[in-house]
């Protein structure tokens, strides 16, 4: 079963180089990742079976049945949604239709693998985006330059030259933020309505003493066993109706998957929301970026972080910041003092 990921190995390898931070890497990485691996789910046949396999009458072929009720949708009937099956109802949502009854019939079943993979893309395409933005910016300063060079990028040759930088990070984060609410509305159009309470609901069915008498979320969005009305000719030429009752092995997994997406992505929602807004904290207020800098280089003086903050511009701050990741502490500790030092200088004394 491990080789059906093996195309997906890559989002687990380590990256030589970081350029972003864990929020965006919930986004880009572990959401594709989950999205991915939801995907080969339910197209594995080998170990869910055929997505679809109906009984009715012996005068007509299973395959020709299975393909019609798969391509044309089946139904449910919404009164027949509680009881005990066995008992009152041979399934849940499945029994006679009277006239007047609610018949909700599942059109997208076939569609949910194609709509994890455009998932997946979406959340990939920030990620994307910012590696073109970012354009090995920061492996090469943390690679190809030595200590003295770093120095003179920061306070002479690029001084002051990082805000666009900056700005196209913070715009990736926000796409993040937008993409996972967006997710949300798009997955509740999906699934006809039924996604944005979709959480709570299994929760509260779950948590009930007697859940019989309550209609299960799951069986109403994922049914198992469903319905199905064939019309075809007779030897005679009239029309024939057939029912059949059909078995949907893959709405067992479908019903887990989507449990799992409504709390990840209300999830992502509320930290993608909160990394935006630290976003702005931070390039917008100086107090913030000396707190930053401060705990990223141990022992250093508050006056020295508040030279640095008050020459940099929140472009240049951020780049310095996102050294910090992909150098030694050691040699980051030595590179923010010796641009402190740089700024004491006469032709830095405007700024001071």
């Amino acid at each position: 079963m491990l080789d059906l990921f093996a195309p997906i190995k890559c989002l687990l390898q380590k990256e030589s180089v970081r350029v972003d931070n864990v929020v965006f890497r919930l986004h880009s990485r572990i959401t594709v990742l989950l999205l991915l691996v939801c995907t080969i789910l339910v197209t594995a046949k080998q170990y869910i079976g055929e997505p679809i396999s109906c009984m009715t009458d012996a005068s007509i072929d299973k395959d020709p049945v299975n393909a019609y009720c798969w391509i044309y949708s089946t139904f449910t009937v919404s009164r027949h949604l509680k009881g005990i099956p066995g008992r009152g109802v041979a399934s849940a949502g499945v029994g006679q239709a009277l006239p007047g009854d609610e018949a909700r019939h599942h059109r997208y079943y076939q569609w949910v693998c194609f709509v994890l993979g455009l998932q997946a893309i979406s959340f990939y395409v920030p990620r994307a985006l910012w590696g073109v933005w970012e354009r090995g910016t920061i492996s090469l300063l943390s690679r190809d330059l030595a200590k003295q060079q770093l120095v003179e990028y920061f306070t002479k040759t690029n001084l002051h030259s990082h805000n666009f930088y900056a700005m196209r990070f913070f715009v990736c984060e926000l796409l993040n933020f937008l993409n996972s609410i967006g997710q949300i509305y798009l997955l509740d159009i999906f699934l006809e309505g039924q996604f944005r309470r979709y959480g709570p609901m299994v929760s509260a069915f779950l948590a009930e003493e007697s859940p019989h008498e309550r209609i299960d979320p799951m069986a109403r969005l994922f049914p198992k066993v469903t319905k199905c009305t064939i019309h075809t000719f007779g030897p005679a030429g009239s029309v024939q109706t057939h029912d059949a009752l059909c078995v949907l092995p893959l709405n067992v997994v479908n019903e887990k998957i989507f449990v799992v997406l409504w709390f990840w992505l209300v999830f992502l929602a509320g930290v993608g929301c909160l990394a935006v807004i630290y976003r702005i904290i931070v390039f917008s207020q100086a107090w913030a970026r000396v707190y930053l800098l401060r705990g990223a280089v141990r022992r250093l003086e508050k006056s020295k972080a508040e030279r640095v903050v008050r020459v940099f511009h929140f472009g240049d701050w951020f780049l310095l910041h996102q050294l910090a990741q992909n150098v030694n502490p050691i040699v980051y500790m030595e590179l923010v003092n010796e641009i402190a030092k740089a700024f004491t200088t006469k032709s830095f004394a405007d700024f001071i």
